[in-house]
């Protein structure tokens, strides 16, 4: 369930009004905590949670509805987060570690004792649930690449309530099928969700496949219509620490605790809001008020010079560094854009017009940093190598319009280059590139944050050097997701580029290999790329557990860019209240865990 995210930059916000009233009304001051119970969390501007239900289509597949919604109500099976770091965290974990066999070809999951809020064990059954309701709609959900999860899962043998085991469809590497795989399951609750209609009883329908369909239809339409999640019975049964109070169509979230969890940390909180934002000045102009609407909120990047102010309130700054990377994806199945963007060249002409520090300097104030590759470069880790640290395309336009002139095209820099010599054979335009097709393309990014009107027009101008022409739309966060989609047969292809102004954070395929964010048919695979040298490289990633075979997948996605590389921003400068404690250090794979948080 890797994510695509959204990053809390500079704009003109607006705070939903409802929302403000009702938190400025039973809170204080930034610094004022007597007799708080609460806390407050600001959502990103027009980012607020919108799906509930764990098996996300690629629409939903966001942060703000997987790491900080879902995940605070549906425990997945593993943690993998310990102090700051990624790795597998096995005090937070619904199961103990995997055991795999020796030739590495089943591996043993063994439950701990955890139960649902209505008092019901959490067993294999409900592991079950998930695995045969994705094995059945695996379409339909965003991180299925095929021939991995749950296509390399041959077999399940249920040996207990507490025991499953998985027959694997060869050896694998253990890193990758514990932090890539496994890590994909979220236990259901079976008991309750196994139905195919509001009014019919639970059975064992997922036991078959049109049955298993049926139930996820089902659950996904009712995941979809947000205006009955307060009322609807579905959304009462978790096994979180966290239990839906209330989300509203405007994003405003309350969560109390769930009396009933199981783990080793108990919310000392007695509520948990989660405040929407349609633009970000407004969430900054709340958190100047120091009225204590806001506990823990963000800094816009332009806002930056007034971080002392905001500190004399009572907040502290903590930027958060997450497990991720920068890029947007451009549109292969589009008729027209799409044979230019199969062009390796012509990605690589790209990457050449993308000035990175000087977007790091003006649009985030550097609190930014380099993205050359598919691998995150902070926190820092050994998966990173030289090719992709030393940025294998530094900005260059006079070398991006020679690359585009030796390969057939007529540049016209301020204008619109166009193809002069199409074909196939060197210094050609290419495979389906016809004589005359034009280098001008829609790009549409997310609205909100000025920092990405600062980035975009600034990215209109440098393309314009080699004739490269842009046209700019916006659209809301959760809008730019649902359109960033591969175009179906038949269908209107309208989109060349999306931009959602963030990119990806590999959580919880933590180790970043790419499988499905650029596999072949991957479910995250926004605009369809294909290579099949990538794919071979990204399997070589998934069998061995040596950094070599990631550094030469990494190396291949550096110098064949599959995607456009953008800086990657700091995901949030956060201003915190200096009373509430428990929030360090922050997580990397961006999860929320407010069951940690305590005021003092």
């Amino acid at each position: 369930m890797s994510s695509r995210r959204h990053w809390r930059l500079r704009g003109t916000v607006t705070l939903v009004g409802l929302a403000a009233t009702i938190f400025a009304a039973s809170c204080g001051s930034g610094g004022t905590t007597a007799n708080k119970t609460t806390a407050t969390f600001a959502e990103p501007p027009g980012a607020s949670p919108n799906y509930i239900f764990p098996l996300m289509p690629l629409k939903y597949f966001s942060i703000n509805n997987g790491d900080q919604f879902q995940a605070l109500l549906y425990r997945p099976l593993y943690w993998y987060t310990t102090k700051g770091q990624v790795n597998l965290n096995t005090s937070l974990s619904l199961a103990n570690p995997p055991q795999y066999s020796a030739d590495g070809k089943s591996v043993t999951v063994t439950l701990k004792s955890y139960m649902w809020s209505d008092g019901t064990p959490v067993t294999t059954r409900d592991i079950e649930f998930w695995q045969n309701l994705v094995k059945a709609n695996k379409a339909n959900w965003a991180a299925y690449s095929p021939g991995e999860y749950p296509d390399n899962v041959t077999g399940v043998t249920v040996n207990s309530p507490s025991s499953i085991t998985f027959q694997l469809s060869q050896a694998y590497g253990s890193y990758f099928f514990t932090y890539n795989e496994l890590s994909q399951i979220t236990p259901l609750p079976q008991h309750v969700w196994d139905k195919e209609s509001a009014t019919g009883t639970v059975g064992d329908y997922d036991k078959t496949t049109a049955g298993a369909q049926a139930v996820y239809n089902f659950m996904a339409a009712q995941s979809a219509d947000v205006s009955t999640y307060d009322t609807n019975p579905l959304w009462q049964v978790v096994d979180g620490p966290w239990k839906l109070k209330s989300l509203n169509t405007a994003g405003a979230l309350k969560l109390v605790p769930n009396t009933m969890y199981s783990g080793p940390i108990k919310a000392r909180l007695t509520e948990f809001d989660e405040i929407p934002f349609t633009k970000d000045t407004a969430e900054f102009n709340e958190l100047k008020s120091g009225n204590g609407v806001i506990d823990w909120g963000y800094l816009p990047q332009q806002d930056v010079p007034q971080k002392d102010q905001i500190s004399s309130l009572g907040y502290r700054f903590e930027p958060w560094v997450d497990w991720g990377i920068t890029y947007f994806p451009e549109n292969f199945t589009n008729p027209t854009s799409g044979p230019i963007f199969n062009q390796v060249y012509f990605r690589q002409v790209m990457q050449l017009l993308i000035d990175q520090p000087t977007f790091i300097k003006r649009a985030y104030n550097g609190y930014a940093y380099g993205t050359y590759g598919p691998v995150p470069t902070k926190p820092p880790s050994n998966f990173v190598d030289a090719t992709e640290r030393n940025n294998p395309f530094p900005y260059n336009p006079a070398k991006a319009v020679s690359m585009l002139q030796s390969n057939g095209w007529t540049v016209n820099a301020g204008s619109v280059s166009t193809c002069a010599k199409p074909g196939t054979g060197a210094g050609q335009c290419g495979a389906g590139v016809p004589n005359g097709a034009k280098a001008a393309f829609n790009l549409e990014y997310a609205s909100g944050t000025p920092a990405l009107d600062i980035e975009m027009a600034q990215f209109k101008t440098d393309f314009a050097q080699a004739g490269i022409q842009l046209t700019l739309s916006t659209a809301p966060f959760n809008t730019v997701i649902g359109n960033a989609v591969p175009c179906s047969a038949g269908q209107a292809c309208k989109w060349d580029m999306e931009y959602w102004g963030g990119g990806w954070s590999y959580t919880p395929d933590f180790y970043p290999t790419g499988d499905e964010l650029w596999a072949t048919g991957a479910g995250s695979n926004s605009g369809a790329f294909t290579d099949p040298m990538m794919d071979s490289l990204i399997t070589a990633t998934e069998v061995s557990n040596s950094v070599q075979a990631m550094y030469a997948y990494e190396d291949y996605a550096a110098t064949h860019p599959p995607v456009v590389w953008m800086p990657t921003a700091y995901y949030e400068l956060n201003e915190i209240n200096t009373h509430l404690q428990g929030v360090d250090p922050l997580d990397p794979v961006l999860n929320l865990n407010p069951e940690n948080w305590y005021w003092q």
